[in-house]
Formats: C-alpha cells, sequence, structure tokens
C-alpha cells in the first residue's frame, strides 16, 4: 500500500491555493482572447483586454488577479490504495490553505459563524470534498471560490414534466438576474439529475473542465452550445457594460435521478474561475 506524508499533503496544498490564485489556465485565457476577437461592443472590447492584461500582471508578478481570492474549496480523489500517514488528511488540507493563504498575501475571507461572523483569520475552514477511486494515487485540486459570483448561484427542483424547456429557462433566467454581480464573461456550471445536493456538487464539478472540452454526450454537448448562444444573447457584456460576450462557456454535468425528480443547479463563475491541481 502506497503511504503519502500529511506534510507533503500540507506543502502541496499550500503552492496550489497561490498558483490558483496567480496563475489564469491556459484555456481560459485563450478564450478571453478569441473573445476580444469577436467582441461587437468597443467598450466591451476594452473591458476584455483589460482582463488579459491583468491576468498576465498577476502571472508574472505571482499576485492574485482578484482581490476576492475566495473561500477555498478543495476536491481530494482517494486512491484505495493509498495510506496518509503523520496526521489526518482534512486536518493537513487545512494546514495547506492556511499556510498558502499567508504565504501568498492571499485575503482572508471566511468567518467562523456564519451569524457571528468572526473572521477565522486564515481562510479556514476549506469547504472538501472527498471521493475514493481506485488505483494509489491522491489527487487534489483547489478551487478557490469568489462570492460574488456564488452568490449569484442556484438551484431549483424541477418536475419531470418541466422537461429540457424549464431546464433552459432556469439556467437562462439565473445568468440574467446576475447580470453584472459575477464580473462577466462568466462560466456557467450546470448539474442536472441526481438530488438537491448532487446537483450542486455536480455543478461546481462542471466548472473544473476546460472550457475548449465540451461534455462527451452529443445532447447534452448541443445544450451546452445552445445554452452559450442564449446567455450571450442577453447583452449583457463584458463587466456587464454591454455586449456579446456575457458567457465564455457553459459545462453541464449530469447524473442519474429519481422518477419523480429533475433537480437543476446552476454555479455561475466570474472569468477567473480559479483551480490548480497536483496527483500525490
Amino acid at each position: 500500500m502506497k503511504t503519502i506524508k500529511a506534510e507533503r499533503v500540507i506543502e502541496t496544498v499550500e503552492d496550489l491555493c497561490i498558483k490558483a490564485n496567480c496563475s489564469l489556465n491556459s484555456d481560459i485565457i485563450e478564450a478571453i482572447s478569441e473573445a476580444i476577437k469577436n467582441e461587437e461592443s468597443p467598450a466591451g472590447r476594452e473591458a476584455l483586454k483589460q482582463i488579459k492584461t491583468n491576468s498576465e500582471i498577476a502571472f508574472f508578478e505571482q499576485m492574485p488577479m482578484c482581490q476576492d481570492t475566495g473561500m477555498t474549496v478543495v476536491f481530494a480523489e482517494i486512491g484505495q490504495d493509498i495510506r496518509i500517514i503523520g496526521g489526518d488528511l482534512g486536518d493537513a488540507i487545512n494546514e495547506g490553505v492556511r499556510r498558502g493563504y499567508l504565504k501568498g498575501y492571499l485575503r482572508k475571507s471566511v468567518v467562523d459563524d456564519p451569524i457571528l461572523r468572526t473572521n477565522t483569520g486564515d481562510n479556514t475552514p476549506a469547504v472538501i470534498h472527498y471521493e475514493i477511486v481506485a488505483g494509489e494515487n491522491l489527487k487534489l485540486t483547489v478551487a478557490p471560490k469568489g462570492f460574488g459570483s456564488e452568490n449569484m448561484s442556484a438551484i431549483k427542483m424541477l418536475k419531470p414534466s418541466d422537461g429540457l424547456a424549464g431546464i433552459k429557462e432556469f439556467v437562462v433566467e439565473t445568468v440574467d438576474k446576475a447580470g453584472s454581480n459575477p464580473c462577466p464573461p462568466v462560466i456557467v456550471g450546470v448539474g442536472i439529475g441526481g438530488t438537491m445536493e448532487k446537483a450542486a456538487l455536480i455543478a461546481k464539478k462542471a466548472l473544473l473542465r476546460p472550457i475548449d472540452i465540451r461534455n462527451g454526450k452529443r445532447h447534452i454537448r448541443e445544450l451546452e452550445e445552445l445554452l452559450l448562444k442564449m446567455i450571450n444573447g442577453l447583452g449583457i457584456g463584458p463587466a456587464g457594460i454591454g455586449g456579446s460576450n456575457t458567457a465564455l462557456a457553459v459545462n453541464i454535468e449530469v447524473y442519474p435521478t429519481h422518477i419523480a425528480g429533475l433537480p437543476v443547479a446552476v454555479n455561475i463563475s466570474c472569468h477567473a474561475t480559479r483551480h490548480a491541481e497536483a496527483f500525490l
């Protein structure tokens, strides 16, 4: 059985927190470059250029690309043939977040109680999703989530009779209501199926998929493309100042569900859909 030291987990998460906040993923940079070419609004085009310049400065200066460095979401895919030694996995992840936000001078945005709201001072605890998988690797994905976009997300328990029309209406309506709040152009993660919490989880996981890769199922791929067209037809545009690029992509994930249900979750993310991963 493969063993992984807790200290190695700490060091990895520390590095991923800084990397995710300072280095925009290449697929998003390419999409922004393409959006600059086809943006119909001069003001929108200028906003996109500034977004791209900001990402370049963040990378070269190793500074956060956004002042909201997010609540840290961590996906831990744990191979069933590994063992963590020298400490608890959850504690190690949180210690990595603590060190990463200190070392990277990242804003601490987490409060210890949603009612009393005292800042924890180190951006912990993280939101950790554990999944047991085959093999002897530990995959860690750190995805800091800012709340300008998170607050615009929504879930709806549709009826099966609402069908495809109901799904499209809910997704587009959610983005339309969000307007400029999530700092468009956005990336829209959609989860369809499962239960209420499963739909929300797969909607967030959908944001981890590179935006130049479409869903492998043909009917879902076609829905992604149609929803992107509908959302860009809203005219919200870059930075909400109008234009033809309200979203860079719509990523949909699906899961089997109950005969009486059709849960749909929409997790909106700004262009800085930050995530970084590592295999141990």
